[in-house]
Order: C-alpha cells, then sequence, then structure tokens
C-alpha cells in the first residue's frame, strides 16, 4: 500500500513539474492575448502604412518619412510584445525537483 501511495505522489509531482515548465514560458500568443492594445496599434499601424503606399500621391512630399516611420514603430511595438520572452529565455530558472524531496523508504 505505502508503496502504491508513493507512486501516486511521484507520478503527480513529475505531471505538476511538467506543467510549471509548461506554463512558466510566455509565449508570443500570450503576450498578444495580454496586451490587446499593442496588437491593434500594429495592425492599424500596418493598415496605414499599405494606405500610403499604395496612395496616388505623396502627401505633400511627406509619404516616405511617414512609412519609414511607420516601419521604425512596428519595430519598436513588435520587440515590446518580445520582451518579457526574450527576458525567460536568456535566464535559466532553476527549480528543485520534489521528487528529491520523497520519502521512498
Amino acid at each position: 500500500m505505502k508503496k502504491r501511495y508513493v507512486s501516486i505522489m511521484m507520478c503527480i509531482a513529475v505531471v505538476a513539474s511538467f506543467f510549471f515548465f509548461i506554463t512558466a514560458a510566455p509565449t508570443i500568443a500570450g503576450e498578444k492575448a495580454d496586451h490587446p492594445r499593442i496588437v491593434k496599434a500594429i495592425d492599424a499601424i500596418e493598415d496605414a502604412e499599405a494606405y500610403m503606399k499604395a496612395a496616388p500621391h505623396d502627401f505633400g512630399g511627406r509619404r516616405a518619412q511617414a512609412i519609414a516611420d511607420c516601419d521604425k514603430a512596428l519595430k519598436q511595438l513588435r520587440e515590446a510584445l518580445k520582451y518579457r520572452i526574450s527576458k525567460t529565455s536568456n535566464t535559466k530558472v532553476q527549480v528543485k525537483s520534489p521528487l528529491l524531496y520523497m520519502n521512498t523508504g
């Protein structure tokens, strides 16, 4: 009976450990869900940039600079979404396994 209890507890600990590692690191999809306004801003700027590129006139000589500024803004917004991902992927997280502390005797 004690061996079965230990086996069950070990299985629970292993599953819990995997769940922690799977959910600990942020993903780009998670960041987009957490920051919908940044995603909307990216969509709006991409739309405006496409509109300016396809326009038959140059907006009083300002089109080229506006397009360049849109590119810079898009780059910064995308980097903002990736910020936490880059921080967690460069940092090694050490978690002691609960299996090390179980008494199997």
